[in-house]
């Protein structure tokens, strides 16, 4: 076989090899793995000759380091996102979704423990106690300059401590420390106050403003209550700051007389409150107390039936049937408050708790 020649007799020019090894050194898909003796002969005088045949590696080569770099800055990015999420899972949540308003999605049925009450629930990312509750910056407010509102926002937050995070109060003790910040001049709930600790009803009945649970038939599971809300104020009438609460409290629970069961049910409420901190110079009202213009709040889990003064979480048999109630989602903080029902009617069934 001839210098010139191919295995099947065939002869090329020298342009058409020169052609041939371009396109081999471009890649071209049929260029074969092993050149001819020729072939490499014109590939040296083509590698001899300046600027021929290796431009379009040039223009490549440069690529790979900027490639390098951009996987390892992807890469390095990642491994700090994963690192965020693996030390605080809830805060990259609250970053991505209006977490105080938004129903948090649902999680697979994971049952509490004494240990862990609120394993399985969509609370368990939640503040403890106080710290759940969110309290604005403060500006100046009708009669009140900036610090004036600040306090009030303080004592606004103490009252919900007192009334709904209290251990005292969530064990059926009077309320004394929240009823103090209440002003003693508002006829109607000072008239609420009076009976409703001794005689509940529909009407008067502590839930309205306090927690309270029977301390003969429930006990609290652990020292955490967790919460969610916020505190947010406006100029009211004749001047008042107006302070609203809208808050959410999950209480881990268990029979008293569990012995050795233990069975947790957690009883969910969501508060509204509306406070006015009035002017003193236009109402009636004792320095360092507020009026309290409406009340009213959701509950899941805290029982049914004439009032008693207390929740009275459902254990065992107890439970509603499946059809029974309306079915709520007590964790979904996008709805208005539409009040509860702690009276004989047809209690709202929790989706999930």
């Amino acid at each position: 076989m001839g210098a010139g020649t191919e295995p099947d007799g065939s002869s090329r020019s020298d342009e058409e090899w020169e052609r041939f090894l371009r396109e081999s050194v471009a890649g071209a898909a049929d260029a074969p793995k092993e050149p001819s003796a020729r072939a490499r002969t014109v590939a040296q005088r083509l590698r001899a000759e300046p600027g021929r045949g290796s431009e379009g590696w040039r223009s490549y080569t440069p690529a790979q380091p900027g490639r390098r770099k951009v996987w390892y800055v992807v890469g390095l990015l990642a491994s700090l996102v994963l690192l965020v999420v693996a030390l605080a899972p809830g805060r990259i949540v609250e970053l991505f979704a209006d977490t105080d308003s938004q129903a948090p999605p649902k999680k697979g049925a994971r049952l509490p423990t004494m240990a862990e009450p609120f394993r399985g629930s969509p609370a368990a990312s939640w503040a403890d106690g106080a710290a759940g509750i969110t309290v604005p910056k403060a500006e100046a407010v009708g009669w009140m300059s900036a610090a004036e509102v600040e306090q009030a926002l303080a004592r606004s937050r103490d009252f919900l401590v007192a009334s709904s995070l209290d251990r005292g109060v969530l064990r059926g003790e009077r309320p004394d420390k929240a009823i103090a910040l209440i002003n003693p001049r508002q006829k109607d709930v000072q008239d609420l106050l009076a009976t409703a600790f001794r005689t509940p009803s529909e009407k008067n009945d502590p839930l309205l403003l306090f927690s309270r649970f029977q301390p003969s038939r429930t006990h609290l599971v652990g020292d955490v209550v967790k919460t969610r809300g916020r505190l947010s104020y406006r100029e009211g009438e004749r001047g008042a700051l107006q302070v609203t609460a809208d808050v959410t409290f999950v209480y881990p629970v268990t029979r008293a007389d569990a012995g050795g069961d233990d069975e947790i049910v957690r009883t969910i409420v969501r508060r509204e409150l509306v406070l006015n901190w009035d002017d003193p110079a236009k109402v009636s009202t004792e320095p360092g107390t507020f009026s309290i213009v409406s009340y009213k709040y959701d509950m899941t889990n805290g029982g049914c039936g004439a009032p008693t003064g207390y929740f009275t979480p459902p254990f065992g048999t107890d439970r509603r049937a499946d059809g029974a109630g309306k079915e709520v989602d007590p964790y979904d903080r996008s709805t208005p408050v539409g009040g509860g029902d702690s009276s004989g009617g047809e209690c709202d069934r929790a989706t999930r708790s």
